[in-house]
């Protein structure tokens, strides 16, 4: 394979980066603009006031500034990619890109700086006098052996980390890599012997870091490009290769390999042979990293070696070493301590890290991202991919204990468990408050009915619903199907988990007479009540649940909601006075809202709509906010009046009328009135005293195109829609949820969101 495997043109590639607008970032201002006011506060003479507060103590700029949160990637463009000394300008695009990773993978704001010189001295000199201005200073793509020199006089000169990220993000992910390929070949890393080719700023700083991990010096063999770096060699050598020479007969890289338990390649396209491949020890661990093209390509090791494990930096082959899983998250964890460095200590933690998560079972959304190709540890599976939703809660937080633990930290953090949800919830809003809804359900674990059991994605979300501490789960389904669809899933048979099969259930009679009490006066017989408990799974879960041998049911992945709310409600009963209703919940960075009905009523009466309020704002309640309620239309009080307006407007009047109402309530209205302060201004009679966070829709269609809107463009995090107004907790997912989904419904039945 001669090049990388590209999926667009190159036109594509550079309309990607002229249209709509050139390049990859713009500037967001993070405060209001739009009055005279703002503007005094923001400039003159509002400035003043942290100005000279940061006159007098250099340390607020990380409170009245964005330097706490701003990290400058700078390059001299010596060593673009493996394109080679190009010039500063032709390196923007790609630390523009550097800085568009800084924000998407770990919320971080940076810019890019190109400075256009050769002299490690100016480009030093220059980096130092802008330093105040950043939380943290990434150097990319400077040649080697400058970007030593150039890093380390940096670091002694400034007082906020400065990273090479060419030297160690490739080192960190590696050394993952490595700790759990000794993992899977029962190796331990004081005991292997590496041979490494390239002898570059990556080379030397994964062989650093794989020391650091407990590697002994001696059993690590150096190759650049005239031979093996042995102790007395002369030809081509400085301090940085010296530091890495050992007492060896061996003078090739062909020599080096002999016998090797891994290999490092960081050097160059046809640096390594089949031949020398097939002369390493059994399992060998190969990491061939050159860019774009690997020292030996997987097909060719495959050829000559059927038990090696394989690494590229390559995103077509499995077990890519990636560096955006590194940098983005260690800079994270330093700026969030305020060190004054990254260290050794920091790199190490972050490298046990990543390793630990790679061991961990894959979310679906994970395996989504891959077209759902299945990700399991093992051979094809020892480094996480870059789109891991959890990197940002376990490696930020490894990183920032290391800064603690070794001094460097500035600003240490007390309570390590709140900065791991609060890193969550930077990408992901909807995280504090999952996290939040999971302890209240550990405090008082529940049995959760899954009735899909012998599904895959029920089958891994019963176990994770478990694995969480939330409760105990019970698979409904054929027990021999469930154990082997566990089996192919990498789940253990003999896992500890209930396995309920309907029709030999020694339950089964019971609920069949249940059943026939309840339909017999409905045109069911005996015979079809047990063919129902029989066959029908979620007659079966839900019969269970009514007859309290569960606590909440959760169902929907393989049926439509409306078939599997009408089967459950052939056991389950409404509430009393209430009706069965379905409540999205929007979670975004600076607000939750709460959209009735998404699910069950198409279109509602007047009377409809106040109920709909009424369980809503119940929902609401029982999740800790206090509901304000709109009922939304195309008109704002009777301008313009339409056919669905007039029945908001009387549901309004139905609430009026009732003298059990606990909760504000407004209407009829358009959304922008319902949601902002200034469209309420021309209001002043309106009785909400906030913006709205319970939005009763005119209609189910309005409510389902709203929530998907929101959903697919991204703006928010939708949950549910969560089922209300039944006698006892049940929940149905999406047809084809994913597990987080299941998982969540599954928490949410276990909580009973629905208020009695």
């Amino acid at each position: 394979m001669e090049t990388e495997k590209k999926s667009f043109t190159d036109q594509e590639a550079l309309d990607f980066h002229k249209y709509p607008v050139p390049g990859k970032i713009s500037i967001t201002p993070s405060k209001p603009m739009a009055t005279q006011r703002d503007l005094s506060l923001a400039y003159s003479p509002g400035v003043a006031v942290p100005v000279l507060k940061i006159a007098e103590d250099k340390d607020l700029s990380y409170d009245y500034t964005s330097k706490g949160n701003m990290v400058a990637v700078i390059s001299n463009g010596t060593a673009i990619l493996g394109l080679g000394n190009l010039g500063a300008l032709a390196s923007k695009p790609v630390m523009e890109g550097k800085s568009v990773l800084f924000k998407r993978f770990a919320d971080i704001d940076s810019i890019d700086i190109e400075v256009d010189t050769l002299d490690p001295e100016q480009l030093i000199s220059t980096v130092k006098n802008i330093s105040c201005t950043f939380g943290g200073i990434n150097l990319e793509d400077i040649k080697s052996p400058e970007c030593f020199i150039i890093e380390s006089r940096l670091k002694e000169m400034c007082d906020i980390p400065v990273f090479h990220d060419d030297q160690h993000g490739t080192a960190i992910i590696a050394a993952a890599g490595l700790i759990n390929a000794c993992e899977v070949t029962g190796r331990r890393l004081e005991d292997i012997k590496v041979a490494v080719s390239g002898a570059g700023a990556a080379g030397l700083s994964c062989i650093s870091l794989i020391k650091s991990l407990g590697v002994k010096h001696e059993n690590v063999i150096v190759c650049d490009r005239d031979g093996v770096v042995y102790a007395g060699r002369t030809s081509g050598m400085d301090q940085f290769k010296s530091a890495h020479a050992i007492n060896t007969d061996k003078r090739t890289l062909a020599e080096a390999m002999q016998g090797a338990d891994a290999f490092l390649g960081l050097s160059a396209k046809g640096a390594v042979t089949k031949e020398m491949v097939a002369s390493m020890a059994p399992n060998p661990i190969i990491f061939a990293m050159a860019n774009p093209d690997p020292e030996i390509t997987p097909e060719e090791i495959k050829e000559v070696r059927d038990d090696a494990i394989i690494a590229t930096g390559r995103s077509d082959y499995d077990n890519q070493v990636n560096n955006v899983l590194g940098f983005p998250y260690i800079f994270r964890g330093a700026l969030d301590v305020r060190a004054r460095t990254i260290n050794e200590e920091m790199k190490v933690a972050a490298a046990k890290a990543l390793a630990a998560l790679a061991r961990e079972d894959v979310p679906d959304e994970v395996m989504a991202a891959y077209h759902g190709r299945q990700l399991k540890f093992g051979r094809d599976y020892i480094i996480p991919t870059p789109f891991d939703p959890r990197l940002i809660s376990n490696v930020p937080p490894a990183v920032a204990q290391a800064a603690m633990d070794s001094g460097v930290a500035r600003k240490p953090i007390e309570d390590m468990d709140a900065y791991k949800s609060s890193l969550a919830q930077r990408l992901d809003p909807s995280a504090s408050f999952l996290q939040g809804l999971q302890n209240s359900v550990r405090a008082k674990p529940k049995t959760i009915v899954f009735c899909e059991g012998e599904d895959a994605a029920v089958i891994r979300a019963a176990v994770q619903f478990q694995q969480l501490n939330l409760g105990k789960a019970i698979l409904i389904g054929r027990e021999d199907l469930i154990k082997r669809n566990m089996n192919l899933l990498g789940i253990d048979p003999n896992y500890e988990i209930a396995i309920h099969n309907a029709k030999l259930s020694d339950k089964n009679l019971e609920y069949t007479e249940f059943l026939y009490k309840r339909l017999q006066r409905n045109g069911y017989l005996l015979r079809d009540c047990q063919r129902m408990v029989n066959n029908d799974r979620n007659i079966f879960g839900a019969c269970m649940l009514a007859m309290g041998d569960a606590d909440g049911l959760v169902t929907g992945v393989t049926r439509t909601g409306t078939q599997s709310l009408n089967e459950v409600k052939r056991a389950i009963d409404v509430n009393r006075k209430q009706r069965a209703i379905g409540v999205s919940m929007l979670i975004a960075k600076n607000r939750t809202l709460f959209i009735a009905d998404t699910s069950v009523c198409e279109m509602p009466e007047a009377e409809d709509l106040a109920q709909i309020a009424v369980q809503a704002a119940g929902v609401a309640k029982r999740l800790g906010y206090t509901p304000r309620v709109a009922f939304l239309a195309f008109s704002t009080f009777g301008r313009p009046m339409g056919e669905r307006s007039a029945k908001c407007r009387d549901a309004v009047a139905i609430l009026d009328g009732r003298d059990d109402i606990d909760f504000e309530y407004e209407g009829e209205m358009s959304p922008e009135v319902a949601l902002e302060e200034d469209g309420r201004k021309l209001y002043p009679f309106s009785r909400l005293t906030g913006p709205a966070n319970v939005l009763v829709m005119p209609a189910i269609h309005s409510a389902h195109i709203a929530t998907k809107l929101v959903e697919v463009l991204g703006e928010a995090m939708v949950l549910g829609p969560m089922i209300a107004g039944l006698k006892a907790s049940v929940q149905i997912c999406p047809l084809g949820a994913p597990v987080s989904e299941i998982v969540m419904a599954a928490t949410l039945a276990a909580y009973n969101v629905n208020p009695q």
